[in-house]
């Protein structure tokens, strides 16, 4: 998947939110769905029933009839998409999205368009909304047949196009290389390489800890908690993007020098479960706990080996 960084103005900003709360209202309703039928004992409804759905919801509720009908009909498909990818072995379960930390949407059919304005910047339609920028730090995949638009924590908008990338080459040296995987040393090659996964520097870390502080000490509901929260979700999302350059770098790098990558075979969602307990058998240790599975989750141990397998 192909991502960039978009750039919508002020006036076009509440359209997508309003895109994105849209496909939230569809998607949360599917996921219930699913789960309370199988439960059940009975069917789920397919997408034509859902449609249909979709057409009596449209028709009851005026703020959903202001909205894209093509948003709304894509929103149905991915679902439909999701638990295919389920059944398939390749995806976890689709689960509720939230605000803030599911937004997005997608755009496809007769509504993808994308023009290139010059070599720096380049444009996506969005339905509603109309032409948007985005800049183009490489060439537009080839192929793409659909985008999705979507929200970080901090606020920034992307847009993602979906393309299944080429594999690289294996150099065919027949050389194995085993990867281990720690906190200290993110990767231990048995060539005999370390690999360090860089974080936030010092700096950052404390500005870090100082506004989650002052967003825990202010008033709940407050001005000034959402704006110390808003602070922290910008430091966590560059800590994120740091991570990710790291694990495509690294990835790219074992995947042209070894025709053979193996993995330490680590079970991430157990050795990261919470050791809080029960309330009639609490945990122990429980906030040295959090602190290690922080640091384990802070490693991208899961990413690396996904991107590498990918790759």
């Amino acid at each position: 998947m192909s991502r960039y960084r978009l750039y919508p103005t002020a006036e076009q900003v509440p359209v997508l939110d309003t895109h994105c709360a849209h496909e939230r209202f569809l998607w949360n309703p599917c996921v219930e769905q699913q789960s309370y039928f199988t439960r059940g004992g009975v069917r789920p409804p397919g997408h034509a029933e859902r449609n249909r759905q979709l057409t009596e919801a449209r028709a009851a509720f005026d703020w959903l009839a202001a909205g894209s009908v093509n948003v709304q009909q894509q929103a149905l498909r991915n679902f439909d998409q999701a638990m295919k990818n389920f059944f398939n072995g390749s995806h976890r379960k689709p689960d509720f999205r939230r605000r803030g930390q599911s937004d997005g949407f997608r755009v496809a059919g007769k509504d993808f368009r994308v023009g290139k304005l010059n070599r720096k910047w380049s444009q996506c339609w969005v339905p509603k909304v109309g032409w948007v920028k985005f800049r183009r730090t490489r060439d537009v995949p080839d192929g793409a047949k659909s985008y999705r638009i979507m929200r970080d924590r901090a606020g920034r908008w992307h847009v993602a196009f979906a393309v299944k990338p080429e594999p690289i080459e294996a150099p065919g040296t027949g050389e194995v290389v085993g990867v281990d995987r720690g906190v200290v040393i993110t990767a231990a090659l048995s060539a005999g390489k370390m690999l360090h996964c860089p974080t936030l520097t010092k700096r950052e870390q404390a500005k870090l800890r100082k506004a989650q502080r002052r967003a825990a000490r202010a008033p709940k509901g407050s001005g000034a908690k959402h704006a110390e929260y808003g602070k922290a979700a910008k430091l966590k999302v560059r800590e994120a993007d740091i991570r990710k350059d790291f694990v495509e770098e690294a990835s790219t790098s074992l995947a042209r020098r070894f025709d053979l990558i193996r993995f330490e075979n680590l079970n991430i969602v157990s050795m990261t479960g919470s050791a809080a307990g029960t309330r009639d058998e609490p945990g122990k240790n429980v906030a040295q706990k959090t602190g290690l599975n922080r640091a384990v989750l802070a490693q991208g141990w899961g990413m690396l080996r996904a991107r590498t397998e990918d790759k």
